[in-house]
């Protein structure tokens, strides 16, 4: 049985989830996406102990990177993200920052690819690259755990919306069937808003990807 554990703050005004991934025992943590308060994220780990690696952005929307510069500025942790998501971190309308009233834009320090593996905190952690809510949506798999982080592109008996810049329905749906449900299907997914599910769970009874 894995020793790997994942936790969870909901926060901001869209209740984004923001997940750590640490193993037991260990200091290190990874934080996917920092829906905003950085310092309030970096102040609630380290009073547990923890020591903030990375941050890795499942995509660019304003609900998950508000708090993305403050957090580094105050851990030092690198920022990463997939690299078809580069333009929209960088531009606030794209990223929906600007209409939403606190524009907001993030410079990466690493991008990575669909597939890579990324040594993070004593954990290998794969890029999953799933366009369609955003063009550069990805989730975050770490098979020893059966742990998928899914960010905004596939919830509880749903999915993420498409009628924001970049996206496409049918490219999501295509990233769920071919990529998400490919998956063994115990893997439990982690999503940015709501609760958690299974893969087995959203191929029987999603009604958005009959």
């Amino acid at each position: 049985m894995s020793d790997i554990k994942i936790g969870r703050m909901v926060i901001g005004v869209a209740a984004t989830n923001c997940y750590f991934l640490y193993r037991e025992d260990c200091k290190k943590c990874v934080v996917i996406d920092a829906p905003d308060k950085g310092k309030e994220i970096a102040a609630a780990l380290s009073k547990h102990g923890f020591e903030i690696e990375a941050l890795l952005l499942t995509h660019g929307h304003f609900d998950h990177i508000w708090g993305a510069s403050e957090l580094r500025q105050v851990t030092g942790a690198k920022i990463y993200a997939l690299d078809a998501e580069q333009p929209l971190l960088e531009d606030s309308r794209l990223n929906v920052s600007a209409q939403s009233g606190r524009p907001c834009t993030v410079k990466v320090n690493k991008y990575f690819k669909d597939g890579d593996v990324l040594d993070l905190a004593g954990m290998k952690i794969k890029v999953i690259a799933t366009p369609g809510h955003t063009a550069g949506s990805c989730c975050f798999y770490v098979e020893e755990a059966g742990i998928l982080v899914a960010g905004d592109t596939l919830f509880y008996e749903s999915v993420g919306r498409c009628d924001l810049p970049t996206g496409s329905g049918m490219t999501l749906e295509r990233s769920v069937k071919e990529k998400i449900f490919t998956l063994p299907p115990e893997t439990v997914c982690y999503p940015g808003h709501g609760d958690e599910t299974s893969v087995s769970h959203e191929m029987k009874y999603n009604p958005f990807l009959v």
